[in-house]
């Protein structure tokens, strides 16, 4: 055997082949594809529990507002309110009562926010979830300040 064909053969020997190559790839995309569904079912869970802390610090900063202006924001007003001074009904607002302006829950819908609330209570917040519909089981589950 001379120099040049032992160089040939070591070359053919080296590196993988094309059907390896590809069988490494697919099995690579199964194992991507099966996190990737794990990722997705705490996504929506974790939407759940921003909204529900949303609620919450809502309904604190409603209290203290409440406080301030001895009632609290008209449904006309809302939530807003809580961040930036209203023309109306406002004597003693000494705000924000948020750290940032509020906006829609994690799937990108308004909160609901009305005066009085159910049960005798003052006021409710609710979240419709990803259905946008009242009701619901999982992450379609209504998310309020009442429950």
């Amino acid at each position: 055997m001379n120099k040049h064909s032992w160089i040939k053969e070591q070359d053919r020997q080296a590196g993988w082949t094309f059907i390896e190559t590809i069988i490494v790839i697919g099995i690579v995309l199964i194992l991507t594809s099966s996190v990737g569904f794990m990722a997705f079912r705490y996504l929506d869970k974790a939407k759940s529990v921003t909204a529900r802390n949303e609620i919450e610090n809502f309904s604190l900063a409603l209290s203290t507002y409440y406080l301030d202006c001895g009632n609290f924001p008209s449904e006309e007003q809302g939530i807003e309110a809580l961040w930036e001074k209203p023309t109306s009904d406002s004597e003693g607002w000494d705000g924000p009562y948020l750290t940032k302006e509020p906006g829609d829950d994690p799937w990108d819908n308004a909160y609901e926010y009305s005066v009085p609330g159910p049960n005798g209570l003052p006021f409710s917040l609710r979240s419709f979830g990803s259905d946008k519909m009242e009701g619901g089981e999982g992450d379609s589950e209504d998310i309020s300040s009442w429950e």
